[in-house]
């Protein structure tokens, strides 16, 4: 969906005195809907505007997708969701190498606008060319490449596009399903994704929200309807193949799946535990354990507390990757026994994993196993009666 393409300044103020002049000629507009592509970012496909104006010999695409990896403190200002995204422009050509190279499909669909509709949509864009207004903040769900065509599209046809009639509720899929249909063929990334994804994640998309995505706001303004002369027209056309590649599939092996690499993590460490009896062993294992469970705590933190990702906050996740964990690998590394600690990581994740049907939350099952190895783990450090395995019944071997 984000696409990094370069512009130069006086081609874009060029360009915006040809937009917003007084005598508008005469122009074609095309939705450009691509296909996914390999890249994390662009596993949700990507869409921009063509705007063909034959007397000027002019064919430019509109992109409200770009992001430029060379920003200072990019990685630092993406995961704090403050990282801005512009409106860039190139030939059309140049467009379909950029998606011909990458081996993504690419659609086009004309836009049945009229003179007025086309000026006022002409003036948008111009809106947008503004240096003030270049730049924006970038929402996933709510404003990104996809939805900023919606709504520029909304606004210059304005009254008399029609919707379809609204979806009940229980026929809406949520944003974290819609988003999970794209991530099938990256399986370790939905993972990730389905990790930090918070409970906005799991609201009910209507059928406007679904726009943020390409395929879906595709599919959308197609079903839409312009009243004209007591007439109902469609929005777009339907739509013509410019570049056919095959839909990505996923490739990988089942053994290598995280529900697989998980569980058999969870087997090694049940032996393991089983094995070694003695205190040097069970440290080792203890301290490698908390220490990874520790980071993905802090993750937890982080986006549920520091980061202006609406979607990221309210994580469920953080109620068995809690703050505990991160003091249980203290303790470890302390070599203290504070068994208060182990207690608490251990009631949490089993309690989360006891209700997990009941939370307003979708959990990937890919957490399971993991949730088991906290269970497991803590509660050797518990000293619990009733575990025969807990630490002061272990050798000091």
């Amino acid at each position: 969906m984000l696409k990094k393409l370069k512009y130069l300044l006086f081609f874009l103020l060029l360009l915006n005195q040809t937009l917003i002049s007084q005598e508008t000629p005469k122009a074609y507009i095309y939705l450009l809907t691509c296909g996914p592509g390999t890249e994390t970012y662009s596993v949700y496909g990507h869409s921009a505007l063509r705007v063909v104006i034959q007397e000027k010999n002019s064919d430019l695409v509109y992109n409200w997708g770009v992001f430029d990896f060379a920003t200072p403190n990019f990685a630092w200002k993406f995961a704090k969701g403050r990282l801005d995204y512009s409106l860039g422009i190139s030939t059309y050509d140049n467009f379909l190498k950029d998606y011909f190279s990458e081996g993504r499909w690419v659609v086009s669909q004309k836009l049945n606008l009229e003179t007025t509709e086309i000026e006022k949509l002409f003036f948008l864009i111009a809106e947008n060319l503004k240096p003030e207004n270049l730049n924006y903040r970038y929402d996933f769900f709510y404003d990104d490449c996809s939805t900023r065509i919606r709504d520029i599209i909304e606004k210059a046809v304005g009254e008399n596009l029609i919707y379809p009639p609204p979806e009940s509720g229980r026929d809406q899929p949520t944003f974290r399903y819609l988003t999970g249909e794209y991530e099938k063929t990256v399986p370790w990334t939905k993972v990730g994704i389905d990790l930090i994804m918070g409970s906005p994640g799991d609201k009910k998309a209507s059928f406007r929200d679904k726009m943020f995505l390409p395929v879906e706001l595709k599919n959308g303004l197609s079903e839409l309807l312009i009243r004209r002369n007591g007439k109902m027209i469609p929005l777009l056309t339907n739509p013509e193949v410019v570049i056919d590649f095959e839909q990505p599939t996923y490739q990988g092996k089942l053994l290598t799946s995280p529900v697989v690499v998980f569980s058999v993590l969870l087997i090694i460490l049940i032996i393991l535990t089983g094995y070694f009896r003695g205190k040097r062993a069970n440290n080792v294992i203890d301290i490698a354990t908390f220490g990874l469970f520790s980071i993905l705590a802090l993750l937890m933190i982080f986006f549920n507390f520091f980061t202006d990702h609406q979607q990221m906050k309210w994580n469920l996740n953080i109620i068995w990757l809690n703050p505990f964990i991160i003091l249980c690998f203290i303790s470890l590394l302390l070599k203290k026994d504070h068994y208060i600690w182990f207690r608490l990581v251990f009631f949490l994740a089993a309690g989360f994993l006891a209700f997990l049907v009941f939370l307003p939350q979708h959990i990937n099952n890919a957490f399971v196993p993991l949730i088991f190895i906290l269970i497991l783990r803590s509660s050797v450090r518990a000293n619990f009666s009733w575990n025969p395995l807990s630490l002061p019944h272990l050798t000091e071997l």
